[in-house]
């Protein structure tokens, strides 16, 4: 269905592996207002489509691979796609974003979007040019790891593709693109189920933008402005994410020792600074974007892509390792095999806690490294423990035991941050709708203790604040622009004088009643109908140039809004209760520090204040009156 709007192609491709089959899915210039693209129109597209009691693997599950309307127009940061489905992992609604170059290609073929049904009775890959649909074999494909599949393929071509792990259905398998991943949720073990390798696609479609001049201009401004931002311009391009790790240390919030405590005393042996002194070649990134936080490092003489922080923490700090070397390799297997290294890193802290209080004799230990790449390799094969392992924390503890320290939400892994040092991360966690997410927790822990100082264990504004963050974040998502941009929305004066009087006043004035009055009211932007926009946040000026749709800050939000709650609509129907907004008793129970109570996350009273300000029941269900504020009738009982 074409669009009146710019940044679209104006159609959706449906694709029946059953029957081979292919066919448009209508997706109107309405539901483009509202839901504007990339994970939110995923979302909307599995609510209408799958049964409530669907099996994540099964024929009846889909797969939804979006783009936003920015990307293949030449926005910087926005090569950025989004894959959803069910999750083999959680059992809920799961997105994964990817910063590989399929999303432009897929764009360029003609698609928005790609929804995969059914199931293949043979194991094949897909090739889209333009308005071709090519089905083909993959016996000779299948087995092979990510980097081979995808040198096997056709050259210049946007390719998805699944490793080994995904063909063995373990539960966190990713699908990848070039070197990046679309890691969380195992939506790689869905493409396995289906039998379905690889999508490869070409063509030569010019994106439409309504106003060229006007977005040009814009996009160079804002270029210029990330090239400018401190953060932005030289801090993740010196040291990528990699970078955090040092202040996730200072700031007591590095997961160690599956998350017993919050710092590592040989952290400086894997951080940022110690990648970058030891082993980078140079800065990379994905396409279109002038950030370039990518590492790049050589293993065996082959230039390939390094750790980012959350490996480093999770495979380093959280196990007890402080071989960095090791950790590089590692995260180039783990790549080729195809797996998350998140919930892979989780799931082997986990057990060798489980080995160390004696309920799992598995032979993992804290510190002790030798045995682990082949410990990776058995569990992308599922062999041994690996078996086990391949199915995540919450599957051990439910076999084993030690579900008080079973360290997830929903059935995901947590990141690297230690959420005792950093409540309102904590909060974010627990009501995160794809579960252990630090972004899709609205990553408060920005402002609580990475570059800003609010008080870290106040619950005052954190309700407030995660809601405001996670609803911007899903829409920048949504529009195919990478996250990264949003942080210089944070003003320079604190980062680079944190101990400044500025910082300590603006860190001070956020953890007060009078800030969660406010960021209660600018939640409510689109009721109240305030047309404002920021100044740091150029995405919405870009957005509305781009497409032609009227966009203001409220709008913007709003649009956010809808994609929470349609994930948070699609969990409920499959039985997810307020109880399951929560975290194991490590984190909500145990104090951090023993010299200080509060060193733990009050997730009720957090998450009770969240309710109320979302505008959800104290069950935390979506009410009618929500939905009729976010113009969302048609779900209405």
């Amino acid at each position: 269905m074409e669009s009146k709007y710019g940044g679209y192609a104006g159609k959706i491709l449906k694709i029946d592996l059953t029957n081979r089959e292919i066919s448009d899915y209508p997706f109107t210039d309405r539901e483009r207002e509202l839901y504007l693209g990339g994970k939110i129109m995923a979302s909307k597209i599995i609510l209408d489509n799958l049964k409530d009691d669907t099996v994540p693997l099964s024929s009846e599950n889909i797969i939804v691979v979006s783009t936003g309307p920015f990307t293949n127009t030449g926005a910087p940061s926005s090569s950025r796609f989004n894959i959803s489905s069910l999750s083999p992992l959680t059992g809920l609604i799961a997105s994964s974003n990817c910063g590989g170059n399929f999303g432009i290609y897929l764009k360029k073929a003609g698609y928005d979007a790609l929804i995969i049904t059914g199931k293949s009775t043979e194991k094949i890959w897909i090739e889209i040019n333009e308005n071709e649909v090519s089905f083909n074999s993959a016996d000779d494909l299948w087995g092979l790891d990510t980097e081979e599949v995808q040198e096997k393929l056709p050259e210049k071509t946007g390719k998805i593709v699944i490793g080994p792990a995904a063909e063995n259905l373990v539960r966190y398998a990713g699908i990848f693109s070039q070197e990046r991943a679309a890691g969380r949720a195992g939506l790689g073990s869905v493409m396995g189920f289906k039998n379905l390798k690889a999508v490869v696609a070409k063509g030569n479609i010019k994106t439409n933008v309504k106003n060229k001049d006007k977005t040009k201009e814009l996009y160079k401004k804002w270029i210029y402005k990330l090239k400018d931002s401190y953060l932005t311009g030289e801090m993740l391009p010196k040291y990528g994410t990699a970078g955090i790790l040092k202040l996730m240390q200072k700031k007591n919030v590095l997961a160690t020792r599956n998350f017993q405590k919050g710092n590592f005393d040989d952290f400086e042996m894997i951080s940022g600074e110690k990648l970058e002194e030891k082993y980078l070649i140079k800065n990379r990134g994905c396409v279109t974007c002038p950030i370039q936080c990518g590492r790049q490092v050589e293993i065996d003489g082959k230039k390939v892509k390094g750790p980012e922080l959350e490996t480093l923490g999770l495979l380093g700090a959280n196990i007890e390792n402080n071989d960095l070397k090791k950790i590089i390799d590692w995260n180039y297997q783990i790549d080729k095999l195809g797996m998350d290294t998140i919930s892979l890193a989780g799931s082997i802290a986990f057990a060798m806690e489980l080995n160390e209080k004696g309920l799992w004799d598995n032979g993992l230990e804290f510190g002790k490294t030798d045995n682990l790449s082949e410990i990776f390799n058995d569990i992308a094969n599922r062999k041994g423990i690996g078996d086990d392992l391949a199915n995540g924390v919450k599957f051990l503890s439910e076999k084993y035991g030690g579900k008080e320290f079973a360290i997830h939400s929903k059935g995901m892994e947590l990141s690297a941050y230690e959420p005792r040092g950093s409540v309102g991360q904590g909060l974010g966690y627990a009501v995160s709708n794809r579960g252990g997410c630090h972004l899709g927790a609205g990553y408060v822990i920005l402002f609580e203790a990475l570059y800003m100082s609010m008080d870290p264990y106040s619950t005052v504004s954190k309700a407030e604040l995660t809601m405001l963050n996670q609803d911007i974040m899903e829409v920048c998502s949504a529009s195919g622009i990478c996250l990264f941009t949003l942080q210089t929305m944070i003003p320079e004066k604190i980062i680079k004088n944190p101990d400044g009087m500025f910082a300590k006043i603006t860190n001070n004035l956020m953890t007060k009643n009078v800030t969660a009055a406010v960021l209660r009211k600018v939640n409510k932007l689109n009721e109240d109908g305030l047309n404002v926009n920021l100044p740091n946040v150029p995405h919405i000026k870009a957005l509305e140039s781009l497409t032609g749709m009227k966009m203001d800050f409220g709008k913007f939000r709003e649009i956010g809004e809808r994609g929470y709650t349609l994930d948070r609509m699609i969990n409920l129907r499959r039985g997810l209760k307020a109880t399951d907004d929560t975290l194991p008793k490590r984190l909500t129970d145990v104090p951090q520090d023993i010299t200080n109570k509060n060193s733990k996350v009050p997730i009720k009273e957090l998450r009770d204040k969240y309710y109320s300000c979302r505008g959800l029941t104290k069950e935390g269900e979506v009410t009618e009156e929500k939905l009729k504020s976010l113009k969302m009738q048609e779900y209405c009982k």
